[in-house]
């Protein structure tokens, strides 16, 4: 029996390495895409009947309503009316969303290459309004399956397809050659790839990349800004398209101006404009995830290390913008693991990852001193309200109270699955 699998084992080693004239051949894990015809995509978003969340992404505020993005899937609705007990109202299937913004009952999604608009006057009824095609270009989708050596896009054709997920199998190759692939191949051993009359406009985080100011949605992907009119909200009209910088992940408003966090440092676009923001300046630091908030002559950006994200090490800085055409590094404090972060009155709030979330004082930004730190808690973004404080972080939304000094107490959690 021991002979019998020796030789079985002998002839497969033989059929991996070689054949008959001495080419070596390997097996390869490959990645291909799980395509969906754009028709079928663009007809799959509509509002749907509650269901459990599998992987949050973002969260935003909005009257007595909380969004969370289900990650490329879409965004669950909570009537958050009562915060002791948001109730789960529905969820709105929006394939590849990532962002959403709202303005008097109308909610602004990307869903991958488009812009949809829905009416959400009714919270029972959503309806979709309007759908603005091919205004972005595909998120990267880098969600491949475990233990994955290469990539092929064989059959994707970007004028009929959209990326919805990927499989893996194994492929027996000649060794350094990859034919019959028609798009990029990828060798993923050292790859950087990784599996915000009177208006009535909602909040997001500080991990947002759709703002909206008055009339104007800006959206910022990698590297591109768009700007889109919305004196129409259930009509809105792509205005312009500039190079706004590189590696851009974050967007926040303040003062008529958008603060860009990018990997590679922060960009100031003045609103001067609004329907063509204009490069103010940039503050360069090094390479690191990038979330920034703005109050009064001063930002605040959470600089990530570890990971895809650049160096190792993990800091708050803060950065004087009084002068708004050259930032200055006023003040560097050591964090954790650092995502989002916030503001209100004199208190920073950050999450700091498995590290929890913590508080700030920072009535004197060139001397924050910490206030208090919930350390048995994932915390990866936040939004100060007015009344509460929301957060997420692993499974858990989070409800916080302020009490004096700004100082939070725990009003309810919600289990997201």
């Amino acid at each position: 029996m021991k002979l019998k699998f020796l030789l079985l084992s002998l002839i497969f080693f033989g059929m991996m390495s070689c054949d008959k004239d001495n080419i070596e051949y390997e097996f390869v894990k490959v990645a291909t895409p799980e395509l969906m015809s754009k028709t079928a995509f663009r007809n799959s978003v509509k509002a749907e009947a509650p269901i459990e969340i599998k992987e949050a992404g973002k969260i935003y505020a909005y009257s007595n309503f909380i969004f969370i993005n289900e990650v490329n899937k879409g965004i669950h609705v909570l009537d958050n009316t009562d915060p002791k007990n948001p109730v789960a109202k529905t969820f709105i299937n929006i394939p590849g969303n990532v962002d959403i913004a709202v303005k008097d009952n109308h909610l602004f999604a990307d869903s991958s290459i488009d812009l949809v608009v829905f009416d959400i006057s009714d919270i029972n009824n959503i309806t979709k309004t309007t759908t603005l095609e091919d205004m972005f270009l595909p998120m990267p989708n880098y969600d491949f399956p475990e233990g994955v050596q290469a990539v092929s896009y064989k059959d994707y054709d970007a004028n009929e397809h959209i990326i919805v997920g990927w499989s893996a199998v194994l492929e027996r190759r000649e060794v350094g050659m990859h034919p019959g692939y028609y798009g990029p191949y990828f060798d993923l051993a050292n790859s950087n790839f990784a599996p915000s009359a009177e208006s009535n406009t909602g909040t997001g985080g500080s991990l947002a990349r759709f703002q909206i100011v008055n009339n104007y949605l800006y959206t910022v992907g990698e590297s591109k800004m768009k700007t889109f009119n919305i004196s129409n909200l259930s009509q809105p009209a792509f205005e312009n398209e500039i190079n706004a910088g590189i590696n851009i992940e974050t967007m926040f408003y303040a003062d008529n101006h958008l603060y860009l966090g990018s990997t590679r440092g922060m960009y100031i676009y003045s609103l001067a404009n609004p329907s063509l923001p204009e490069y103010v300046s940039e503050f360069v630091h090094w390479e690191s995830c990038d979330p920034v908030v703005v109050d009064g002559d001063y930002a605040y950006v959470t600089l990530r290390g570890g990971n895809l994200c650049g160096q190792q090490e993990s800091v708050l800085e803060v950065i004087d913008i009084s002068d708004k055409t050259q930032p200055t590094l006023a003040a560097r404090y050591g964090l954790e693991n650092p995502y989002g972060l916030g503001i209100k009155g004199h208190m920073l709030f950050v999450c700091d990852g498995t590290a929890g979330l913590k508080l700030f004082d920072k009535s004197d930004p060139l001397n924050i001193e910490m206030a208090k730190s919930f350390n048995d808690i994932h915390a990866t973004d936040v939004i100060p309200l007015e009344n509460t404080l929301i957060m997420i972080g692993g499974e858990t939304l989070y409800q916080y109270a302020y009490g004096s000094n700004n100082d939070v107490t725990l009003i309810s959690t919600y289990s997201l699955n």
